[in-house]
C-alpha cells in the first residue's frame, strides 16, 4: 500500500514518477546510462546485478521487475533464487560469481569490500571499466529499493513480467518517454 496519500493503493512507480516528476528526466537518464550504455558488461548482466542486489534489500517491487528484465535477456529463471539462498553454490556463471559478491558486500556491509574482493574481479577476467560499471549498478539500485520500499510501492508478479518485457524492448529512455 503507498505510503504517499494522494495515490491510489495500488500504486506503480511510474504513477510516483507521474505524481512527482521533478528529478524523473535525470534519474530516467542515469538509468539508460548504467544500465544500457556501452559497457563490457551486457545489459542482461547489469539486471541481474539489478535483480540480485534488489533481492539482498527486500525490495520485491524491484527484485521482481528486474528479475524480469533479467529473464527477458536471457538470464536463466532458476539463477537468482539460488544466487540468494547461496551464491557460492548458485548456477552463476563463473565470470559472474566475484562480481555478484563484490556487490553483495557493497550492499550488505559497504564499509567492508577490500581491495581482495576487487583482485577476484579483476583475476575472474573482468576489468576496471566492469567493476566500475557493477558499482553504479549496485549504488542505482540500493537508492531505487529505498526510493520504492519509502513510497510503499508492491507490484505483483503479472506487473513484474510486463514491466520486465517493457524495459527489455524500450529502455529507461523509453520508459522516460512514456511519462
Amino acid at each position: 500500500m503507498s505510503h504517499l496519500p494522494s495515490l491510489p493503493p495500488e500504486t506503480t512507480l511510474l504513477d510516483v514518477f507521474r505524481a512527482h516528476p521533478g528529478p524523473v528526466g535525470p534519474l530516467l537518464e542515469l538509468h539508460e546510462r548504467v544500465m544500457r550504455a556501452e559497457s563490457p558488461l551486457t545489459p542482461g548482466q547489469r539486471e541481474l546485478i539489478a535483480a540480485y542486489v534488489s533481492g539482498l534489500n527486500g525490495c520485491g517491487y524491484c527484485h521482481g521487475v528486474h528479475t524480469a528484465t533479467a529473464e527477458a535477456f536471457g538470464v536463466p529463471a532458476e539463477l537468482l533464487p539460488a544466487a540468494l539462498a547461496d551464491l557460492d553454490s548458485a548456477p552463476v556463471e563463473g565470470r559472474m560469481r566475484p562480481l555478484l559478491h563484490y556487490v553483495r558486500v557493497l550492499t550488505l556491509t559497504p564499509s567492508r569490500v577490500a581491495e581482495d574482493d576487487a583482485e577476484a574481479v579483476y583475476a575472474a577476467g573482468w576489468d576496471e571499466r566492469a567493476l566500475h560499471d557493477a558499482i553504479a549498478v549496485c549504488a542505482l539500485f540500493n537508492y531505487m529499493n529505498r526510493v520504492v520500499e519509502g513510497a510503499g510501492i508492491r507490484a505483483d508478479d503479472a506487473y513484474a513480467q510486463l514491466s520486465g518485457r517493457r524495459l527489455r524492448d524500450i529502455g529507461y529512455a523509453g520508459l522516460a518517454a512514456l511519462l
